[in-house]
């Protein structure tokens, strides 16, 4: 076989050096859209306990009552003291509560928090519909300041139809609030339109 001449041989070296510089280029872009994708997938469809937001409350109520227990944790590197005002709350399904928590910052210079959030079990998350949440931003308070911040929720009425709920009888809310890391971003964004997140 005749050994190509040393012209066709460059163009070839630098087509394939441009394709695979090209394919890095897109490895990289992949592994920077993997994350919002991923938060965008979960947020959609409740994966791994992801709660849904809603702007407004159903219009008609379910049949079904659950429990939801609350439970708030403060990860390391944060000097506050988080807690829920109830332990939990027995509601239909279709109903709007409204629960708060307790936030204290034990420092004594003004800090940041974000907090982070899942329902368990995870089945939960894609009917578990936020209106309203300290999560949507983050919080500020100055030394030694307390406040409460409150959740508005409800647990969406179309999980009665579904098989995978049958046997779920109490759902737990979890936060945790962390130090946000060089002014950190909100964890969970509100809807920038009407309507719920949609159910897949």
């Amino acid at each position: 076989m005749a050994t190509p001449p040393p012209s066709d041989r460059a163009q070839a070296n630098r087509r394939i050096g441009w394709v695979a510089a090209g394919a890095a280029v897109a490895m990289i872009g992949a592994a920077y859209a993997a994350v919002p994708l991923y938060a965008a997938f979960c947020q959609a469809t409740g994966y791994g306990g992801t709660t849904q937001v809603a702007i407004t409350a159903p219009a008609i109520k379910g049949a079904r009552t659950l429990r939801v227990r609350f439970d708030a944790n403060v990860a390391p590197g944060l000097d506050w003291s988080f807690e829920p005002e109830t332990a939990f709350v027995d509601m239909r399904t279709g109903a709007t509560r409204t629960v708060f928590f307790r936030v204290r910052n034990r420092d004594d210079r003004e800090s940041s928090a974000v907090a982070v959030y899942n329902v368990t079990p995870e089945v939960a998350g894609g009917w578990f519909d936020k209106i309203s949440c300290f999560c949507f931003s983050e919080q500020h308070l100055g030394p030694r300041e307390s406040a409460e911040l409150p959740v508005v929720f409800f647990l969406d009425p179309r999980l009665e139809q579904e098989r995978t709920m049958d046997g779920v009888a109490e759902i737990t809310l979890s936060y945790t609030l962390f130090a946000p890391a060089n002014g950190g971003k909100p964890v969970a964004l509100a809807p920038a339109q009407g309507g719920t997140a949609p159910k897949l």
